[in-house]
């Protein structure tokens, strides 16, 4: 009897012992899911930096000796020496306008001056020999008086001629078309045989420095401008490209665009800006000490922009979603116009696996 009531005790322990040791397990599983291990994160303490107010402007670069070429005479196109983009030298040959006609006037106007030169030579002559014959008393003052008379005549009509012959060789100067300086030739829309008039565009001739930048600021700001505030002639993406200051400030306001004119030097040349060329300058009013954070803690949902703040509570240090206003990008950081202060410490590492509250440990 003994032996056969001691089997069933020993049978009944073993699942006794199997359901204390699964609740003892299950009590552990919730403990740890009540609090999980601190995640290791890098942390980047927020400082001030000299942030920039500025507004974005579209300006025009103009180079501040630009020549349009168009003749002074017409005529057909019978040379074009030069083709766009060719660099030429100031007083160089760029196109010729048939000749032929205004250098036949020139050929006969030099005859006519010949002509006339002769006639004043022989009157040069022939004056000398009156006044001989009349200091000798042979001929009479009457004589003598004519033949200073037809010398004068013939000095003033041969020095006519040589006028003449000069404003006929200038004219033919004319049909050779010169660079006025050294620069870069642009676009040539006229091709050889074209008549070409007054009004014929045929080139530009762009000076390959002393560029400009123009820029139309609107009249509500006309307050704020000041010779030497900085501008900034940024890419489509940002990048500064030049920087440079104002320089010039119209006295008036354009009607069309409700805008005042100020100017701004460029300093590189036209190996990396183009005459006329649209460009982005950004006009700077001033800088104040802001906040920055890096774009890689920023995060965005619905449209609003967050990052992560490392911050101490009861539990130790936590991850504490924040809201923030972002300004402009410097470099690899943004501008934080609201949320922030300086001696934050935002978290820049493992954000997306972040949640509000979530225990983390800062690393270096």
């Amino acid at each position: 009897m003994r032996r056969f009531s001691f089997v069933p005790l020993v049978l009944l322990v073993p699942p006794i012992l199997f359901i204390s040791l699964v609740t003892t397990g299950c009590g552990k599983t919730e403990a740890k899911q009540q609090a999980p291990p601190a995640m290791p994160v890098k942390t980047e303490l927020i400082n001030l930096a000299a942030v920039p107010r500025a507004d974005e402007y579209v300006a025009t670069i103009k180079s501040r000796r630009s020549a349009s070429i168009q003749p002074q005479v017409d005529g057909s196109l019978t040379r074009i020496l030069v083709k766009s983009g060719d660099h030429v030298r100031a007083g160089q040959v760029l196109m010729t306008i048939d000749p032929l006609k205004q250098q036949a006037t020139v050929d006969q106007q030099r005859s006519t001056e010949a002509q006339k030169k002769a006639v004043f030579d022989y009157n040069k002559t022939e004056v000398e020999r009156q006044r001989g014959l009349f200091e000798g008393g042979v001929t009479s003052k009457q004589n003598y008086d004519l033949a200073v008379q037809a010398f004068e005549n013939s000095k003033a009509d041969w020095e006519a001629s040589q006028a003449a012959r000069v404003t006929q060789e200038r004219q033919l100067a004319y049909y050779h078309l010169t660079a006025p300086f050294a620069g870069i030739v642009g676009d040539i829309p006229v091709h050889l045989g074209d008549y070409v008039s007054q009004q014929t565009l045929l080139t530009t001739v762009d000076e390959n420095a002393d560029l400009e930048a123009y820029i139309y600021i609107p009249t509500e700001r006309s307050s704020e401008i000041r010779p030497g505030l900085p501008v900034q002639v940024v890419t489509s993406r940002g990048e500064t490209i030049e920087k440079t200051k104002i320089n010039f400030i119209s006295q008036q306001v354009d009607n069309g665009l409700q805008g005042i004119l100020v100017k701004a030097p460029i300093h590189k040349s036209l190996d990396t800006f183009r005459n006329e060329q649209l460009v982005k300058a950004r006009v700077v009013w001033s800088t104040s000490p802001t906040p920055t954070v890096p774009v890689l803690a920023v995060t965005r949902i619905g449209g609003q922009s967050f990052v992560y703040v490392a911050a101490q509570s009861d539990k130790g240090t936590v991850a504490r979603q924040r809201a923030v206003t972002l300004g402009d990008t410097i470099g690899n950081d943004y501008a934080v116009m609201d949320g922030l202060k300086a001696g934050d410490q935002v978290i820049v590492s493992g954000i997306q696996f972040l949640i509000d509250g979530a225990p983390v440990k800062p690393i270096s």
